[in-house]
């Protein structure tokens, strides 16, 4: 591990909106912060947004100032990464700003039942060969469920066409109640007031995406606490890349 890294993994330890439990330090056991988030850590009862796979944490901080009576947390589990944006939120004085390092695998046991209303998933990995590591698959989802309020909202903002067609077939598959779809979200005309928002925000890889010729995609679903879920059957064109600058290593065109 270079020495920069370690800098920051020894500063992190002393970051007041930082908290890390790796997957060793959490396996069995619901967090202690799981219900207490709002109490102990942002001093409000505000409510609670997480964006998960947060990277460096761009979206994390620009939503906060975007919504000052919101609570968010940014998830991952690369702490050089969210440095970055716990750093900068700490100079910006943000006091509805956290950050959570730890696998988000199982992250219903860092939260309460009915204590997150919203979910933004930035840009994840489309994990074209492993449907159970997409983190709008049913296998997250239902994690989801459990600290999510019933009907709370989930946001998809990706560049992979994959992801987005895989997403809107777990809604469909599922009747998930859509709030929002759009496949070119910087040209979609009509869009309301809330969505005009989240345009000012864009990450750093966002544009490099935009700077490339690839459309933003959008999806914004509600997700019922019932029924159960289900995985669509069918066959969904790859990216013809992997992540920025790596083409896909698959020879194959299309996967499920």
């Amino acid at each position: 591990m270079g020495k920069g890294k370690l800098q920051k993994f020894e500063e992190m330890k002393t970051m007041s909106n930082v908290f890390q439990f790796p997957y060793g330090a959490q396996e069995t056991q619901q967090c202690e912060l799981a219900g207490h988030w709002g109490e102990q850590v942002f001093k409000n009862s505000n409510p609670i947004v997480l964006e998960l796979g947060c990277g460096k944490g761009e979206y994390t901080v620009e939503l906060a100032q975007l919504y000052p009576d919101r609570n968010f947390v940014g998830v991952d589990i690369k702490g050089a990464r969210m440095y970055t944006g716990a750093k900068q939120a700490l100079g910006l004085g943000l006091q509805n700003a956290a950050f959570l390092r730890t696998n988000i695998e199982i992250i219903d046991r860092f939260f309460a039942q009915d204590e997150v209303c919203e979910v933004w998933l930035t840009f994840s990995d489309p994990q074209m060969k492993n449907p159970r590591k997409r983190l709008s698959s049913s296998f997250f989802l239902e994690r989801y469920r459990h600290f999510l309020r019933d009907g709370g909202t989930v946001h998809l903002k990706t560049d992979s066409n994959f992801l987005f067609t895989y997403t809107s077939y777990i809604i469909k598959e599922n009747a998930l109640p859509l709030l929002f779809k759009t496949d070119d979200l910087y040209h979609t005309d009509g869009l309301d007031a809330e969505t005009q928002r989240i345009l000012t925000i864009q990450t750093y890889y966002e544009r490099q995406w935009m700077e490339r010729g690839l459309n933003i995609k959008y999806l914004k679903f509600a997700l019922p606490r019932t029924p159960d879920l289900r995985e669509p059957d069918i066959e969904i064109p790859l990216d013809d890349y992997r992540s920025y600058r790596r083409e896909k290593r698959s020879g194959n065109d299309t996967h499920k």
